[in-house]
């Protein structure tokens, strides 16, 4: 399982992100989180299989309806053991 860290910058707070990439993450199977970020920010913790995160990569570019992401750093993330579910963790 590969597992990748995400951090979303643009209009990405108060615009519904958090429960649409929870939403778009639970379709496509993956595991993981995503919180907002007190800069503005939004993070993001994905695990699955190449296929389904290129697949999320491509909506994150997009994000919901009312978003504007202008950028996303993506890193490649090793764990011991993968999430169970993919939730909304409380900002940080």
């Amino acid at each position: 399982m590969i597992c990748r860290h995400y951090i979303i910058t643009g209009r990405v707070q108060g615009v519904f992100f958090r429960a649409s990439t929870q939403r778009q993450a639970r379709a496509l199977g993956l595991t993981g989180w995503v919180r907002n970020c007190s800069d503005g920010r939004v993070e993001v913790l994905a695990c699955g299989g190449e296929r389904q995160l290129s697949i999320f990569y491509n909506w994150l570019e997009i994000g919901p309806e009312l978003s504007k992401v202008t950028n996303i750093k993506v890193s490649e993330q090793k764990l011991t053991a993968a999430p169970i579910s993919f939730e909304v963790l409380p900002t940080v």
